[in-house]
């Protein structure tokens, strides 16, 4: 019987791609009243994708219609769409920090809650590898290459933002530490001086009562 023999590469383009994320699928349950929100820290540059669709959590036909805003870390509105059942939004984060998706229901009495199937990608997972594919005319092996190529240098950025994260929580860190030392010593002038200040205080009224 011949055996068959599988190129090392192609391989190695199979468990890369078992390794690369395709992205994070969210199942969120929208309460009548309130909103329901996930967040999650971008870097600076990263390419943002996300879908989502309503469901009905009683079963019924009728699905609730909601209401969709995405916020950055600062507050700017990057998507706000209302009284809609699915949608799609895509950014590239220009700001580092906390990006936030809230949902919500914008009649509360059309019955039962609504659940939202969430779709986020980011960095790698959000590109089109079918269309670059078929615009750069490469086979599937080499798209698998070009996503461990894009997933290290996600990797790489997100070790040097870590990096970056972790000198200014220590610069800040001895700057607290350095301030907390100088009240220390400021505080304990101040009690040297206020003994000082006591004695004398009680020498001086001794002697005027002559009792010293």
């Amino acid at each position: 019987m011949m055996a068959v023999r599988v190129p090392k590469s192609l391989l190695l383009a199979c468990w890369i791609s078992l390794l690369l994320p395709l992205g994070q699928a969210v199942w969120l349950s929208i309460p009548k009243s309130g909103a329901k929100c996930v967040s999650e820290e971008i870097q600076n540059n990263i390419v943002v994708l996300a879908d989502y669709t309503v469901v009905s959590e009683d079963g019924s036909h009728q699905i609730p219609l909601i209401s969709c805003k995405v916020t950055s870390p600062y507050g700017n509105i990057l998507h706000h769409l209302e009284n809609v059942t699915n949608g799609q939004f895509a950014f590239t984060a220009f700001e580092s920090g906390n990006y936030l998706a809230c949902f919500w229901i914008n009649d509360p009495h059309q019955g039962a809650g609504a659940s939202i199937n969430l779709e986020w990608k980011t960095g790698v997972a959000a590109k089109d590898w079918e269309t670059i594919a078929r615009k750069e005319k490469i086979d599937g092996v080499e798209v698998e290459f070009r996503k461990l190529e894009g997933a290290v240098e996600a990797i790489h950025e997100n070790l040097l933002y870590l990096k970056g994260r972790e000198a200014d929580m220590r610069e800040q860190s001895e700057t607290t530490n350095a301030r907390v030392a100088w009240f220390s010593i400021m505080s304990l002038g101040v009690c040297i001086v206020v003994s000082i200040l006591q004695v004398w205080h009680l020498k001086r009224y001794f002697r005027k009562k002559k009792l010293i």
